[in-house]
């Protein structure tokens, strides 16, 4: 009998131990746990943030403004002239009919277009002065500055303003780099101003309109 006595007060005991414990639990305060207040945003990276297998960096040029279009060039069309992506883009620099018309190239013809390395050339060199123009607020305001974990260069944002404009890099600097976006491809603002910071690009003039000689 006392056995049983012994054995059902343990029992008690422990049961009374559980209960105790569960009732803890669930009547503990987690308001030290709320994220209310805090600051959220997260950029996450996406896969053409990661470093290219085959960057293309010119022993010869360096940092200077022809490096730096030239680098620029081989990410976009691997220097290619002549060349059409599927979505219709143009040439060494990949333009849009809609920024060649900006800059004042308009009705020349497709093949014409590519078939001229000059005109290329100058059409890139003015819409950099355009884009420049522009951003020249925000790249007075924002280089030196950390955005993303990238040191912000005016290099890096004019070649971000060739992917994406300057209307999206003016938002992305002023959001402090909240505001995204990204190319059809997936290219982001973030990837261009890394990959294309630390060049020379005082030789272009900050221009409000510029038009290409043809």
């Amino acid at each position: 009998m006392t056995k049983k006595i012994v054995g059902l007060s343990t029992l008690l005991t422990i049961g009374g131990i559980l209960s105790v414990s569960f009732t803890t639990e669930k009547s503990a305060d987690l308001s030290s746990y709320s994220t209310a207040g805090l600051e959220l945003y997260y950029a996450a990276p996406n896969f053409n943030d990661i470093e290219d297998s085959d960057p293309f960096v010119s022993p010869v040029l360096g940092t200077s403004y022809e490096g730096f279009k030239e680098a620029l060039a081989f990410k976009e069309s691997r220097g290619d002239y002549g060349v059409v992506n599927q979505f219709g883009y143009l040439g060494k620099y990949q333009f849009g009919k809609g920024t060649l018309a900006l800059i004042g190239v308009k009705n020349v013809g497709k093949n014409e277009f590519l078939s001229n390395p000059a005109l290329q050339e100058k059409a890139f060199y003015a819409n950099l002065c355009r884009n420049k123009w522009v951003l020249r607020k925000d790249i007075k305001w924002s280089v030196g500055k950390r955005i993303n974990g990238v040191d912000v260069t005016e290099s890096g944002i004019l070649a971000a303003a060739h992917l994406a404009g300057p209307g999206a890099v003016k938002k992305y600097l002023r959001s402090g780099g909240v505001e995204g976006f990204a190319d059809a491809f997936g290219t982001t603002i973030r990837y261009y101003m890394k990959r294309f910071g630390g060049y020379d690009t005082s030789f272009v003039v900050p221009v409000k309109r510029p038009k290409v000689n043809l």
